[in-house]
């Protein structure tokens, strides 16, 4: 049905009396000075940081609640939002839920190495929106600019400039792009911004959808607007030419664009299909971004146990460093969600089957300690081999594996010694699809993708606990090219890179303290070890 100007009348009529509601948050706020030898002088008796402080010590002692990957300090968590690096550290901001106020704020934590995170207070509140919504952050010389989505009203911008990004200015004070009550004039949606800079002009992608799929099925249609002072923005186009990768009901959430190499990369979340990304060339001059290839970061259900939606920003290097936030699949009293370990993307030299190189971001290794090696190791066809001396379930473990001719290898984790409970990572040699896209006469035409794989299945015998389907992803080995696997294990998380070229994690939750042991399997026939070692990590919240 069309709409009528009495329809619209009550739409924007809706959309005034939404405005008008006072949505101002009932979380304490404070503002601090500009120097940061103030701001950490203000941060040792802040009420927020003492809080946060004793919420910690409050849940330290859950066995799921990991240790060196961050979860923040209260509640609930969603989204990972605004990653950014600002006068010498990292910053994250993520959806979070106050306990007296559980309306999305923007959280906050800094680091200096992507790894050891420390909580600031809480950075965006909401109001005029009712909720602060995802959104991306823009590095300036003397600012940081955050765009996000202000439900109820629109997508807003606010800036800060102060050492720890503790002060922040929402411009005009309202929505900077209003939401559209009528999507067909002019042909556009409001969501979820990023934002970037070219010349003087600075622009904004805003994901959605609009009903030009099959059937009138929702396709993802993500907007570009642009804008001189950011307070006034111009709707220009449909951003994305020749996407072949997306699906029907993709609806482009959490979008960020970055150069990546000579290329650029927009990685985006769909809440049918998960965490994806496109790569491709940025047509400066009709403001296009045209797509020449894509992946996933999901493969399987974003919930339960599951990655869900990034937040990325450039290295300074040539590389986009991004992180995750992943979905509970058990009760847990005080808090729910985590993110995962930082990841480094770069452009494979060779952007064909594995287009990204996929490597953990930050100062990992300084959480290693109390070493355990195992060297060179046969692997009997169908045998268990237990590994007595590494156990653990919040270690890290880097293995090399020769599979030979055998079908299937696996690491088994979160062990129990009659491997009751089991967490299963395994490795399909070649048992993927074959790669025609490239077309006879190239050579990866002939190459098979291998498969890596995580079940979580038989992961616990406890009853609340939520299964799911493994995690299975291509991955590009070459035919004598050995496995590489570096394992990160952490309370209730399972986070595997594979060769550099693909990553998966699931949420897992052992039942049994005695739940921490570690096994090799070959299926059907032999393989090698070549060597792998172990460390236990350091808590960073310790």
């Amino acid at each position: 049905m069309l709409p009528t100007r009495k329809t619209l009348g009550a739409g924007r009529q809706s959309r005034a009396r939404r405005e008008e509601r006072d949505n101002t948050s009932r979380v304490p706020k404070y503002t601090f000075s500009d120097t940061l030898d103030e701001q950490e002088a203000q941060l040792k008796t802040n009420p927020l940081i003492l809080r946060f402080k004793e919420s910690r010590k409050s849940m330290a002692g859950d066995p799921y609640r990991p240790i060196y990957h961050y979860v923040n300090p209260e509640n609930r968590l969603n989204d990972p939002n605004g990653l950014c690096f600002w006068k010498g550290r990292w910053h994250l901001f993520y959806q979070a839920y106050p306990p007296e106020d559980p309306r999305q704020h923007w959280g906050h934590a800094v680091s200096d190495d992507l790894i050891h995170w420390r909580d600031l207070p809480y950075a965006i509140y909401p109001n005029p929106e009712r909720c602060c919504f995802s959104g991306a952050t823009l590095v300036e010389k003397d600012r940081v600019i955050a765009m996000y989505h202000g439900t109820t009203v629109g997508n807003m911008v606010a800036v800060s400039n102060d050492p720890l990004l503790l002060n922040w200015e929402k411009i005009t004070g309202k929505a900077v792009v209003p939401i559209n009550p009528d999507e067909s004039v002019p042909p556009h949606r409001v969501f979820d911004p990023c934002i970037w800079k070219k010349g003087n002009m600075y622009y904004s992608l805003s994901g959605g959808t609009l009903p030009r799929g099959p059937g009138g099925k929702r396709m993802r249609a993500d907007f570009l607007w642009r804008s001189k002072d950011l307070a006034a923005w111009q709707f220009m186009h449909q951003f994305i030419e020749d996407d072949y990768y997306g699906m029907v009901g993709d609806d482009g959430a959490c979008p960020y664009f970055w150069p990546i190499g000579d290329e650029h990369i927009l990685l985006h979340y769909s809440h049918t299909s998960g965490g994806k990304y496109l790569l491709g060339d940025y047509d400066t001059k009709r403001d296009k971004f045209v797509v020449t290839n894509g992946g996933d970061f999901n493969f399987g259900p974003s919930a339960p146990c599951g990655v869900h939606a990034p937040s990325a920003t450039p290295d300074g290097k040539g590389g986009v460093i991004a992180i995750f936030n992943m979905n509970p699949g058990k009760p847990t009293k005080g808090w729910n969600q985590i993110m995962t370990l930082p990841r480094r993307l770069t452009l494979a030299p060779k952007r064909n089957i594995d287009p990204l190189i996929i490597e953990p971001a930050g100062d990992v290794e300084s959480l290693r300690h109390d070493h355990q090696h195992v060297d060179s190791t046969p692997l009997p066809a169908n045998k268990e081999v237990v590994l007595s001396n590494v156990r653990g379930n919040a270690i890290e473990i880097v293995a090399e594996i020769d599979p030979t001719n055998a079908p299937m290898v696996e690491m088994n984790v979160l062990r129990s010694p009659d491997a009751e409970e089991i967490t299963s990572i395994r490795f399909f040699k070649e048992r993927g699809y074959k790669h025609r896209e490239f077309g006879r006469g190239n050579p990866y035409s002939r190459q098979f993708s291998s498969l890596i794989t995580i079940d979580s299945s038989l992961s616990s015998t406890l009853p609340d606990v939520l299964s799911r389907a493994p995690e299975t992803a291509p991955v590009g080995i070459g035919e004598k090219e050995p496995l590489k696997l570096r394992v990160f294990i952490d309370g209730s998380v399972v986070e595997v890179f594979v060769n550099g070229r693909q990553c998966v994690a699931v949420r897992a939750y052992p039942g049994r303290e005695d739940s921490v042991g570690v096994s090799l399997r070959s299926r059907g026939r032999g393989a090698m070890l070549k060597s792998l070692d172990a460390w236990q990590m350091k808590n960073i919240y310790a």
